[in-house]
C-alpha cells in the first residue's frame, strides 16, 4: 500500500495587510540631471513629468531600503518577523550575482527560518512577486509573505546618457500578504515578449569587464520611443486581461497604480483604460522618477499613506519593462 502525500491546506486567497516604503534621503533635481546630459527642466519635465528623483547614499543599499521597507510592512499590518514563511525580492539593480539578496533582507526583518528569493522581472517585478506570493498563500505553502520591491537604479544608469539619465531613481516598497476567506488579490495576468530584449538592456555584459579592461562600466540603455510605443500598447491590454480574471470592471477599481515609468505612459494608458473621473491616478514618478521594480509599492503606499483612497477600495497594479515582462492584478487595499 502506498502511503498518499500530504500537501499544503489550501484557503481562499490573501489579502495586503500592511505596506511600508522607504525613501532615500537625497533629493535630486531636474537641474542637476540635465547637467551632464546637455539638456534643461523644461526639456526633462516635458519628455517626462518628473521633477525631482532621489538618489541612495553609501549607507543605503537595496538590502538596507528593502529591510526598512518591509518593517515598516510588517508593523503596519500587525504581523510578527516571526510570524513570516516567505521574503520575496524585487529587483534588477542588485549588483551581487552570489548570493542573492533576499537572505539578507529575510535576515534584516527578523524573519530568521523563512524561504526568501530574487525574483528577477524588471519594472513588473513587484506584480510578478506578489502573483507567486498569492499563490503560495492560497496553496497553503506559507501563511504569510513580505514581497519587497528594492532598486539603486542610480548604480546602472550612466549619467551622462540622454536616454536614461533624468528618468530613474532608487528606493523601496513592500507589502505584507497573510490568508484571507474572501480573495484581497486577484489572479495574475502577465507575460513576456523576449523578442524585444534589446529595447531596454545593458550597453555590455559584465564579463566584459573582466575579458578587456577598456570596457567601461556597463549601464542601463533604452530604446525610448521604441518602449514608449510598446508599454501604451501593452499595459491596457494586460490591465484588461487582470480586470476580466478577476471578473471585475473599470468602474470597479479606486485607484489605477501602474509601473512609475514616465507620466506621458501613465496619462496615455489612463486614457485607453477609460477610466471613471473618480478613479485616482497614481504619479508619484513626478517626485520620485521611475524606481523599477519598486514604482508599483511606492506608488500604492503614498496614495494609501495620503489617504486618496478608502480602506477597501480596489486597486489595478501594472507593472511592464525589460525583459519585455509585464504583469497586472487587482488588489484589495488594507
Amino acid at each position: 500500500m502506498i502511503t498518499r502525500m500530504k500537501t499544503g491546506r489550501p484557503v481562499p486567497g490573501s489579502r495586503i495587510l500592511g505596506i511600508g516604503a522607504y525613501r532615500p534621503t537625497r533629493l535630486v533635481g531636474n537641474e542637476t540631471v540635465a547637467a551632464g546630459i546637455d539638456s534643461s527642466d523644461e526639456w526633462i519635465r516635458k519628455r517626462s513629468g518628473i521633477t525631482t528623483r532621489r538618489f541612495a547614499g553609501d549607507g543605503e543599499t537595496v538590502i538596507n531600503m528593502a529591510v526598512d521597507a518591509g518593517l515598516k510592512a510588517l508593523a503596519g499590518g500587525g504581523v510578527a518577523p516571526e510570524a513570516v514563511d516567505v521574503v520575496l525580492l524585487a529587483t534588477m539593480s542588485h549588483l551581487e550575482q552570489s548570493p542573492p539578496a533576499a537572505p539578507r533582507v529575510a535576515h534584516g526583518l527578523g524573519a530568521a527560518t523563512a524561504g526568501a528569493m530574487d525574483i528577477g522581472a524588471a519594472c513588473a517585478g513587484f506584480c510578478y512577486a506578489l502573483g507567486v506570493a498569492d499563490s503560495l498563500i492560497r496553496s497553503g505553502a506559507a501563511a504569510h509573505v513580505v514581497v519587497v520591491g528594492s532598486e539603486r537604479m542610480s548604480d546602472l544608469v550612466s549619467p551622462a546618457d540622454r536616454g536614461t539619465a533624468f528618468l530613474f531613481g532608487d528606493g523601496a516598497g513592500a507589502v505584507v500578504l497573510g490568508p484571507a476567506d474572501e480573495p484581497g488579490i486577484g489572479p495574475v495576468a502577465w507575460g513576456a515578449e523576449g523578442g524585444g530584449h534589446g529595447l531596454i538592456a545593458h550597453s555590455a555584459p559584465w564579463t566584459g569587464l573582466r575579458r578587456d579592461p577598456a570596457v567601461e562600466w556597463p549601464t542601463l540603455r533604452m530604446a525610448g520611443p521604441e518602449v514608449f510605443r510598446w508599454a501604451v500598447h501593452t499595459a491596457p491590454l494586460v490591465a484588461r486581461r487582470a480586470l476580466e480574471r478577476a471578473g471585475l470592471t473599470p468602474a470597479d477599481i479606486a485607484a489605477f497604480v501602474p509601473h512609475q515609468a514616465n507620466a506621458r505612459i501613465i496619462d496615455a494608458v489612463a486614457r485607453e483604460l477609460r477610466l471613471a473621473e473618480n478613479v485616482v491616478v497614481a504619479r508619484e514618478v513626478v517626485s520620485m522618477g521611475n524606481t523599477s521594480a519598486a514604482s508599483v509599492p511606492l506608488a500604492l503606499e503614498d496614495l494609501t499613506g495620503r489617504g486618496e483612497v478608502p480602506s477597501g477600495g480596489r486597486a489595478l497594479l501594472v507593472g511592464f519593462g525589460a525583459g519585455l515582462v509585464h504583469a497586472a492584478q487587482v488588489v484589495t487595499l488594507p
